[in-house]
């Protein structure tokens, strides 16, 4: 569609998303008064503003991926319902409210990541069955990774006897202690662990360490608090 100005084109839109292809040569004022030096250049409105934008060509499978980040779901307000009840700790509500939104919406991958983080606190077992739908070009997949670890550390955990075993006994109570959500606990018991032996049971103390300040992130006050302490043991 060509249309002599983008504020025309937004009255005829009347709120709805459209598609608008311009020709900055013939409508140089609109190149300058939204800076375009390079064409193409892809600019997402919405209500009369740039919401998003990239310049140059991309492959189709980077176009859908740009929009399903870049366009508001339709199912925002329940997303914003199922977090803030995961900020709770009331998981399986949370649980309930996404499972609706991905019934909706089964590339929303979001909300596919938010449900396996769910999952990691009420049923580990079906993590990897939730993450099935994010692949490696995500902007989730290195978190999602992260929850596959833990899902894994929960769930060897609660199979494996202790025995006599110090290190198992420990390992557990960091699991347990995830399982509860207590992220800090966990990451005190596990850290303990690499002190005493850094690759007991293959490293598996570290992976999970690591795994918790993946999804948390390196500004979140849990890891700020508790990175240098796990970097110690671990080269140590």
């Amino acid at each position: 569609m060509l249309g002599p100005t983008l504020e025309k084109l937004a009255q005829e839109a009347a709120g709805r998303w459209i598609l608008a292809k311009v020709n900055t040569e013939e409508q140089p004022e609109i190149a300058m008064r939204y800076q375009i030096s390079g064409i193409p250049a892809v600019k997402l409105f919405h209500r009369g503003e740039v919401v998003d934008e990239f310049v140059g060509a991309l492959p189709e499978p980077e176009v859908r991926r740009w929009l399903r980040k870049a366009l508001p779901s339709p199912r925002g307000e329940q997303l914003a319902r199922a977090e803030a009840l995961m900020n709770q700790g009331v998981w399986e509500r949370a649980a309930q409210e996404l499972e609706a939104v991905l019934e909706a919406e089964p590339d929303n991958e979001k909300a596919r990541f938010l449900l396996a983080q769910c999952l990691l606190f009420t049923r580990p077992e079906q993590v990897q069955e939730a993450l099935s739908g994010l692949g490696a070009d995500s902007d989730y997949a290195d978190r999602a990774e992260a929850l596959r670890v833990l899902a894994q550390a929960l769930q060897e955990a609660s199979s494996e006897e202790a025995g006599g075993d110090p290190f198992a006994a420990k390992f557990r109570e960091g699991a347990l202690a995830l399982r509860r959500g207590d992220f800090a606990a966990a990451l005190d018991a596990w850290i303990a662990v690499i002190e005493r032996d850094k690759d007991w049971s293959e490293g598996k103390a570290k992976e999970a360490c690591r795994a918790i300040f993946q999804l948390l992130g390196p500004r979140h006050p849990i890891t700020e608090a508790r990175f240098r302490a796990f970097s110690s043991a671990v080269h140590s």
